[in-house]
């Protein structure tokens, strides 16, 4: 071992420059695994304050032949709030529109109107807006008493209001649908879920069907949203709660297990990723080995000069082998210090917080090592098949 150290820093600056490889490729598998591990719990974390706090009901009664054309009892949104970790549901379904019923700022024929050819009319409960969790550019939300009453009012997204040219509630605005005349009440910024609703003309369920009556086309569909950790247990217990007599007419979908989401955004990462790693470990054992082989070249009378005084092939082969595995570790050891200050500077700049892998960062260190003596045999070998005579007249 003393010769091998010495045989290291005989020529530092080289000895530097091989475990360069071995460092980038120790270094970045200990950087991508934790990486990807501190990116999938991010992406966990997120999950669970939308995607795991969210649950639709469908409705796979209701439309054309079948027995009931809205299974959604008139109170569903009331039966939903009283089950305990829901925080908001509403019932929600497109409004299917004759081919004369175009949506605009004044009646059909009508000079000057501005109208959208691209929004849809939605017809939902007060609490659909509720669960969406929007942000109000203007105005305010239709509640159970424009729902119950039949009001003709309406709330519209963003972009339904920039089309028809609404800018202010201060005058009421109003929009028709084909000859029937809505006020716009509010307008939306933005919502954090079902982004369709920017683009839609929202008016109370009670309204739209008493003028468009039931679901004719699409089915109406809930949308629930709870506290964390209520959703799988709510799911299990909406369609009973909407509909004791015929819970078969509702179908719940329960958000996705967060687990298998990290498990494969983790996956999908990993095996990316590490092949690059791969490709850095097998450029660092090229490297050792190229310069190992050089060092032999180089060193044919102190190869001679040893077998001279006694020293057998297999004393040859451990010598290269040693300063091959020497510099293996360090590069292991390096690496992952490297790779460790990398998690832990991209996790200060996102504002995540850093996981590292424990078993990955002991394990570095043997793997640079074995990266060291796979790059070190072939040299070792041809060391030790060099004759002695002739290694000492070169």
């Amino acid at each position: 071992m003393a010769e091998a150290v010495a045989g290291v820093l005989q020529r530092p600056a080289r000895s530097v420059l091989t475990a360069v490889g071995t460092v980038l490729g120790v270094g970045s598998l200990i950087a991508i695994l934790g990486l990807t591990s501190t990116a999938a719990s991010q992406i966990d974390g997120r999950f669970n304050e939308l995607t795991a706090t969210e649950i639709t009901v469908d409705d796979i009664g209701g439309g054309p032949g079948s027995q009931v054309p809205l299974a959604f009892p008139d109170d569903a949104d009331a039966r939903m709030q009283a089950l305990n970790g829901v925080t908001a549901a509403g019932v929600s379904w497109r409004v299917r529109l004759e081919a004369d019923q175009g949506i605009s700022t004044a009646p059909p024929g009508a000079a000057y109107a501005s109208t959208d050819n691209q929004a849809q009319v939605l017809a939902a409960s007060p609490g659909i807006l509720r669960a969406a969790g929007p942000k109000l550019a203007l105005g305010r939300t239709f509640d159970a008493f424009h729902d119950t009453h039949h009001e003709q009012v309406a709330v519209i997204g963003s972009a339904t209001a920039a089309r028809l040219g609404i800018t202010s509630l201060h005058n009421q605005p109003a929009i028709f649908v084909g000859h029937t005349s809505f006020t716009v009440i509010g307008i939306l910024a933005d919502v954090q879920r079902r982004p369709d609703l920017l683009m839609s003309v929202i008016v109370p369920r009670g309204t739209a069907e008493q003028l468009w009556g039931p679901p004719t086309g699409d089915r109406a569909q809930m949308l629930i949203t709870t506290r964390l950790g209520a959703a799988a247990q709510i799911a299990g217990e909406a369609a009973t709660a909407l509909r004791p007599d015929h819970p078969e007419y509702l179908r719940a979908v329960p958000p996705p297990n967060p687990k298998d989401l990290r498990s494969g955004v983790g996956g999908d990462l990993g095996q990316l990723f590490l092949l690059l790693a791969g490709v850095c470990l097998v450029i660092g054992a090229v490297g050792i080995a190229n310069t190992t082989l050089v060092a032999v070249m180089e060193r044919s009378g102190e190869i001679g000069l040893r077998r001279a005084l006694g020293a057998r092939a297999r004393h040859i082969t451990t010598q290269f082998l040693a300063e091959s595995a020497l510099l293996g570790l360090l590069g292991g050891v390096v690496g992952a210090s490297v790779g460790v200050i990398t998690i832990v500077a991209v996790s200060a700049g996102k504002h995540w917080t850093p996981i590292l892998q424990p078993a990955a960062l002991a394990a570095a260190p043997a793997l640079g090592l074995a990266t060291g003596l796979l790059a070190g045999l072939y040299p070792a070998w041809r060391a030790s098949r060099i004759p002695p005579a002739e290694a000492l007249r070169r």
